[in-house]
């Protein structure tokens, strides 16, 4: 087994702190990667608190990892020592299934296995990414271009891809125009993705103080939520509306946002179900519907996107041994608009 150090949770509710723990050895197909960046996903925050499903503990956040491949087993041919690697949400599929063969494997249907606090093939409890190395079978492995700034690559594996996915689906782009709802993590790459895309993206916000900072990142309008005019005058004005507020909220207001036949694209992931009005989608013929992050081979597309394009997330780097603190302000906002760590500092 590989000796491995990292910042658990030891319970729920627990607060992280250090832990040494053990990797599975390298196997024919298995890449080694020095863990370099790991960014802060409200996920991982949900994780350490059961506000999903019961944790198995103790518990190694972090699915935004990005770093440098240590070793790479003898029959692998993707990669070689020395390469940059991002791995996002899930290592591992059955590669069988129907969702696997159409390019969803984060959906698979026989035996998904998540980054972080799930069991892998073997049964054995996988850790995530705050921590300093990482055995992952290299089809779960992406490259990173080296002209990209590694640390504000390490949000793409989930903030990024989670939006990117649905744009693309909906093939979102020029003659579009595009509601974005909350200018977090997954707020602020929806609006580089449908800037770059072409699209006319408005944010909607109920901070007020966070319009400069959305046309800075390139959008063309700001809406508050909270001022009754704005929404008035927005009304029926959007093709697409993307939710990324993973708090609960009333997504009703939203809706009327939409035109005729538009469609209303969920990727936060507040505790608590919606309810939805059944006049909110019934008038106008409009459409709900979700996105969880994205496929491998979707997920390299977006790497190479933001490569030719030049497309990061904005990062606030920290300390690992200030991740708590930086759970308790990514819970204010105040952040803009994701955390990463250093994992030097461990």
């Amino acid at each position: 087994m590989i000796q491995a150090k990292g910042y658990a949770a030891q319970a729920v509710n627990e607060q992280l702190a250090p832990w040494n723990f053990e990797r599975r050895e390298i196997g024919p197909h298995d890449v080694q990667v020095e863990i370099l960046y790991c960014g802060v996903c409200h996920s991982d925050l949900h994780a350490i608190r059961n506000h999903w499903f019961p944790g198995i503990f103790p518990l190694i956040p972090g699915h935004e990892i990005v770093g440098r491949i240590t070793a790479v087993g003898p029959h692998v041919k993707k990669f070689k020592t020395g390469d940059r690697a991002g791995i996002g949400t899930i290592v591992d599929s059955c590669r069988q299934c129907y969702d696997c063969q159409s390019g969803h494997e984060q959906f698979c249907s026989v035996s998904p296995v998540q980054t972080y606090n799930n069991l892998d093939k073997a049964g054995q409890p996988t850790y995530g990414g705050y921590s300093n190395t990482i055995v992952v079978n290299e089809d779960f492995t992406h490259h990173i271009s080296p002209d990209l700034n590694l640390a504000a690559v390490a949000p793409l594996l989930c903030a990024g891809i989670t939006t990117w996915s649905p744009l693309r689906k909906w093939n979102v782009g020029k003659g579009h125009r595009l509601a974005v709802v909350g200018l977090g993590g997954l707020g602020h790459m929806a609006v580089k993705f449908g800037v770059a895309l072409g699209a006319e993206v408005t944010v909607v916000s109920t901070s007020p103080n966070k319009e400069i900072a959305a046309r800075e990142l390139g959008a063309h309008h700001f809406v508050v939520s909270k001022n009754e005019e704005h929404m008035q005058s927005a009304a029926r004005s959007f093709d697409f509306v993307l939710d990324s507020v993973s708090a609960d909220h009333d997504i009703n207001p939203y809706l009327a946002l939409l035109r005729t036949n538009g469609t209303y694209i969920n990727v936060g992931l507040p505790p608590k179900p919606w309810e939805v009005s059944s006049f909110s989608v019934v008038v106008g013929n409009k459409a709900i519907t979700g996105s969880g992050v994205g496929g491998l081979q979707e997920t390299q597309e977006m790497l190479d996107f933001c490569a030719e394009n030049n497309i990061v997330a904005d990062v606030e780097l920290i300390d690992i041994k200030n991740i708590n603190e930086a759970f308790e302000r990514m819970e204010k906002g105040d952040i803009r608009y994701r955390f990463v760590i250093d994992m030097s500092t461990l």
